[in-house]
């Protein structure tokens, strides 16, 4: 985006600030792959509530869809979405890491997936047999790119984990998100479409987790992907939330990952099974505050702001990262330069947001 733009735009928010009385200046900012952020330092007498209820009259100032406060390491930022957006694709983001040995060989650990890029256009790992991880819940309405962040989540373990590490368990209520993987040598049994199957499928990982406790035993690690959570649970009632309750609580020792995707995080369909069970949330766009609170398991994080398409947050361990998902399509954004990627610090941060998340 052109400085004169970015400045003027900077002036708005001064200028719409200024005339609420609440005074504040825009002394710097960052583009990302989907937003403009522009830093904010208020004056003293500015209190950060009543900047958060001025950000629909910065939007239409800026004649933005919407704006977003946020809160990153003692920055204040107000967060806009860019009109020139652009995607990430899973296969630059895999040629990019698979370029560096360290990075190949953190990618090559069982049970690690790639997300996207981080704000600062940083690749974002998750490594699932983690203590800190073991499950993932993703949440985001319709056109959030719930389902496309778990097919890259998927795309990315088959690619770069061997068969003989890892096996996938594929359950996809909508029968056609995961048809991309139904030939997959790593699929653990053909993807699963209907409720009553899926509840005999669940019975037998469990059974599995319990003959692997009594063994002591945590390979090969098995990944359990399940789409549409909440319809699942509503339309196979009580016993499936029990049994995948006991996977989640018991399968990590085991050897045992969920990725749980869901576009309903209400807290009285998901609510009672997720809240303690799923320590990593990777959240999209949702539908209200609330829906956001339950999903992303704190409050305040404004994903009901988020713009959709990727653009997500990671919840873990209090801390909350911003990124965009790497997707399967052709679209792609311009990733860091060869001369950037082998720049001192690139490969450390890199490194880092896989620590910070694993």
């Amino acid at each position: 985006m052109e400085n004169q733009l970015l400045n003027l735009q900077a002036d708005k928010i001064e200028m719409v600030l200024a005339a609420h009385k609440a005074s504040a200046r825009v002394w710097g900012g960052r583009l990302t792959p989907r937003t403009v952020q522009f830093h904010l330092a208020p004056a003293a007498e500015t209190k950060i509530a009543k900047l958060e209820t001025l950000t629909e009259e910065i939007a239409l100032a800026l004649g933005a869809p919407s704006a977003r406060l946020t809160r990153t390491n003692g920055t204040l930022s107000l967060e806009v979405p860019r009109a020139d957006s652009r995607f990430v694709t899973l296969a630059e983001l895999s040629r990019r890491l698979q370029s560096d040995a360290q990075l190949a060989r953190a990618l090559a650990v069982p049970g690690t997936a790639i997300l996207g890029l981080d704000a600062e256009g940083v690749p974002l790992l998750l490594r699932l047999p983690s203590p800190d991880v073991a499950h993932v819940l993703i949440a985001g309405t319709t056109g959030s790119g719930k389902t496309e962040l778990a097919r890259t989540m998927i795309a990315s373990l088959i690619e770069n984990q061997k068969l003989r590490d890892l096996q996938i368990a594929l359950f996809d209520p909508k029968a056609h998100s995961f048809d991309a993987f139904a030939h997959a040598a790593h699929l653990l049994f053909p993807i699963v479409r209907e409720p009553a199957e899926t509840l005999a499928r669940i019975r037998r990982l469990v059974a599995e987790m319990e003959r692997r406790e009594t063994e002591r035993s945590t390979r090969p690690q098995i990944v359990v992907v399940l789409d549409e959570l909440a319809d699942l649970l509503q339309t196979c009632g009580s016993e499936l939330e029990a049994q995948i309750a006991r996977l989640v609580q018991r399968g990590r020792s085991a050897g045992f990952s969920v990725i749980a995707c869901t576009q309903k995080p209400a807290a009285r369909i998901v609510g009672s099974l997720v809240k303690a069970n799923f320590p990593v949330r990777l959240v999209g766009r949702v539908a209200s505050a609330d829906d956001a609170r339950v999903a992303a398991g704190i409050g305040g994080t404004g994903a009901e702001k988020l713009a959709g398409r990727g653009d997500f947050l990671l919840v873990a361990s209090g801390q909350v990262i911003r990124f965009q998902a790497a997707h399967l399509g052709a679209q792609s954004v311009a990733l860091p330069t060869q001369a950037e990627a082998d720049a001192p610090g690139f490969r450390a941060r890199m490194m880092a947001n896989l620590r910070r998340v694993k």
